[in-house]
């Protein structure tokens, strides 16, 4: 805010994260409202701004200390009793999260409680070393992040009060993630009290886009909410209110009691529960930053190759359908690509079930964007849907018979998966490759038997290999009428549909590579790699899907 002072024609600019303009004429009304807890008044000297930016002529009367300079950080009341008034106002419970910021600070709150709804239940994962927390060029405080084998993640909260603010509320450090769909079926759309907080950063839409599209999904409140500073009347309490523009990022004081959630008490009609849409819906949303949560069922995993990452922080793409795709017969692709990045927090559960087969999977709270749905910070992956959920009409039926790809065409993308049908032109017998494998355990790195160098040996099953099963990788080249211009190269291994076709290629380690040329293949199930212009050429692997 720019101020104009008396007496002097140098403007001040007040940065101001949160105020509200009391006119003088009005103090003494402001003091007599009672609308919180009973604190000691705290005498305040008022200093002008003049004096403290030197500036000349300085008015006498801007000097007073009277009684008028009091300001009570709560409406005062006339007891005797005032050791019992301070035990009470121990356990209070206040709600509002920004009146208790303002009375506490940056220290924290010890003496008081909020009570608050959980929105949100989540993990974030926790990085290396120290992560300092800042408000403009002060750290507030250090919190120390322990690195552990398995990576410890950290159990958060996404809390709202009466008024309609958001808090994150970063609690302990778990061990394991498969504890997160326990409390979020415990907690979340629960009332809580919060105690022993402290702030760790105040955050803003600029800073933090991920948290504030989570906000921003849960805006505005299903019901009224209080407004501040204004008396809570009905007609006062509206929902017709803007967007939060900032958050404040709390965490826990060691040896307290912090929160403490009713999970007998029924749900809160503040709880917004996540809103069930079928991916033909949300293909078709204009908005960018979106949050979505969808039922699916995942039909092929593929991680990045990036090889110099370690495996656990690659990013993941899961590629998933239902039956809102499966039905549709044009203009919307059958199976779209979920991407995960590292920062969403996969419990033990999903990364096994993934593993050993296609899931029907609940994601909740993903992010929709430029043609995108990727899983990030605050995006829960769930084997089973949430008790309470909102379906919004949306076809949630489950898949019933084989699943269908896109077929091969102009309008196939990079990163994708689609079906392939052709014809076999050509071998890339340059590229081809064979190599022995184990029988037994499927190890792929055999060495020659000590005792018997014709012998083969495995060193993970500690025996002779004596009856090897040889694997083979080829490129074929494929004329497909989808892409009649296009120069079609498929990377086929030796477990694929389309190597039973070629194993005519591989007879005592010589190629025949006539002998296969012209054979028509097809259904295939191709993860496209490439799609080049010059030369006109798209390069696909045949997959197996889960």
């Amino acid at each position: 805010q720019k101020l104009l002072l008396q007496n002097a024609d140098v403007p001040v600019i007040m940065n101001t994260y949160f105020s509200q303009k009391v006119l003088l004429s009005e103090h003494s009304e402001v003091r007599e409202k009672t609308y919180g807890l009973t604190k000691i008044l705290i005498r305040k000297n008022i200093i002008s701004l003049a004096q403290t930016f030197r500036l000349d002529d300085l008015d006498d009367k801007l000097h007073q200390e009277s009684s008028d300079n009091q300001v009570p950080c709560a409406p005062q009341t006339h007891n005797n009793g005032g050791s019992k008034q301070h035990l009470s106002a121990l356990s209070a419970v206040n709600d509002s999260l920004l009146e208790m910021v303002e009375r506490q600070g940056a220290v924290g709150w010890r003496e008081v409680q909020v009570r608050v709804v959980i929105q949100r239940v989540y993990c974030l994962p926790a990085r290396e070393g120290h992560r300092s927390h800042t408000q403009g060029n002060k750290p507030l405080c250090t919190t120390p992040v322990v690195n552990s084998d398995p990576p410890n993640v950290r159990l958060c909260l996404l809390v709202q009060d009466a008024y309609g603010m958001f808090s994150e509320v970063q609690l302990q450090f778990l061990s394991s993630t498969d504890d997160t769909e326990q409390y979020c079926r415990r907690w979340e759309g629960k009332s809580c009290c919060l105690a022993g907080m402290k702030i760790l950063q105040r955050t803003t839409r600029g800073r933090a886009l991920g948290l504030f599209s989570l906000i921003d999904s849960l805006w505005p409140p299903v019901v009224p909410v209080k407004v501040p500073g204004q008396s809570q009347d009905s007609e006062m309490m509206t929902t017709n209110l803007p967007p939060p523009s900032f958050c404040y990022i709390l965490t826990v004081q060691s040896g307290e009691i912090h929160v403490e959630v009713d999970e007998e008490e029924q749900i809160s009609n503040l709880y917004q529960p996540p809103a069930v849409h079928g991916l033909k819906e949300i293909l078709g949303i204009d908005g960018c930053n979106e949050r979505c949560s969808f039922w699916a069922q995942v039909l092929y995993r593929r991680l990045q190759s990036k090889h110099s990452v370690p495996t656990d922080q690659r990013e993941m793409l899961l590629f998933v359908t239902d039956s809102t795709l499966q039905n549709v017969v044009h203009g919307i692709p059958k199976v779209v690509a979920v991407s995960v990045t590292a920062s969403c927090v996969l419990s033990v559960e999903i990364t096994e079930a993934l593993s050993a087969g296609s899931q029907l999977v609940f994601f909740k709270d993903a992010l929709w964007g430029n043609g995108r749905i990727i899983c990030v910070e605050r995006t829960v992956l769930l084997l089973q849907k949430p008790l309470l959920c909102s379906a919004a009409g949306a076809d949630l039926s489950e898949l019933t018979g084989p699943v269908r790809l896109d077929e091969l065409d102009s309008t196939t993308q990079a990163n994708s998966v689609c079906a392939l049908r052709g014809t076999v032109v050509g071998v890339n017998e340059s590229t081809a490759f064979s190599w022995p494998t184990c029988n037994r355990c499927g190890n792929g790195k055999l060495e020659l038997c000590p005792q018997d160098r014709e012998l083969l040996y495995c060193n993970q099953c500690s025996e002779v290999v004596t009856t090897p099963v040889l694997k083979m990788q080829l490129e074929v080249f494929l004329s497909c009428p989808s892409r009649s211009q296009s120069t079609v190269k498929v990377k086929v291994w030796h477990e694929i549909i389309l190597f039973a076709l070629l194993t005519m290629l591989l007879f005592l380690q010589t190629y025949e590579v006539q002998s296969v040329l012209g054979k028509e293949v097809g259904l295939l199930n191709c993860y496209v790699h490439s799609i080049t212009s010059h030369p006109n050429c798209v390069a696909l692997e045949e997959i197996v899907l889960l």
